[in-house]
């Protein structure tokens, strides 16, 4: 039996847009933009149809909204989850919010996210960029021979993860002893 000649049977584009929304969805979890586009690519490339882009787009969009009213869909719980992962690798809140911008989740559920980050946290930023330096070993993990040769290249790091000067020039002011305590208590 051959699988893809089976896909080009469909008679009922919406339910096979239904069962690959549902087998993205169980797999990956995405946001609503996410399976999209998803979505889009697989019916343009994989069914032959004589629906216009317009219309698929149409398709789509009933789909997306059928998973949102049924809750397999949540841009705001998919926000709040990917941005405490982010942190929690290390990232800055601006790289949070620049990633979740990526992913086509609406500025106002980012802005809600990091708000609820900066309440529960002390200082998100300071403890991401500590979190960065160990896992980069730069900084104060870095030998005092070598931390002067290698500040500007380590403010640069810090500064593509995007934290700012100040914090980027605390950080990597510390000394070992107290990074150490800071690094136990994080």
């Amino acid at each position: 039996m051959n699988p893809t000649s089976n896909k080009k049977d469909f008679n009922d584009l919406s339910t096979a847009l239904k069962d690959l929304a549902y087998s993205y969805i169980e797999k990956y979890s995405p946001s609503k933009q996410q399976l999209k586009v998803h979505l889009m690519k697989k019916v343009l490339f994989k069914f032959k149809t004589s629906k216009t882009k317009k219309e698929i787009s149409n398709l789509i969009d009933k789909v997306l909204i059928n998973l949102e009213e049924n809750k397999f869909l949540n841009d705001e719980l998919y926000s709040d989850s990917k941005s405490r992962t982010l942190l929690r690798r290390g990232y800055s809140l601006n790289k949070i919010n620049q990633s979740l911008r990526i992913k086509g989740i609406d500025q106002k559920l980012i802005k809600q996210s990091i708000d609820k980050i900066k309440n529960k946290e002390i200082e998100p930023d300071f403890v991401s960029a500590l979190k960065l330096c160990k896992r980069r070993r730069i900084g104060a993990i870095r030998p005092n021979a070598n931390r002067e040769i290698f500040y500007k290249k380590d403010m640069g790091v810090l500064a593509r993860a995007g934290f700012d000067y100040d914090l980027s020039k605390r950080v990597l002011n510390l000394e070992l002893d107290e990074f150490k305590k800071l690094i136990k208590i994080i």
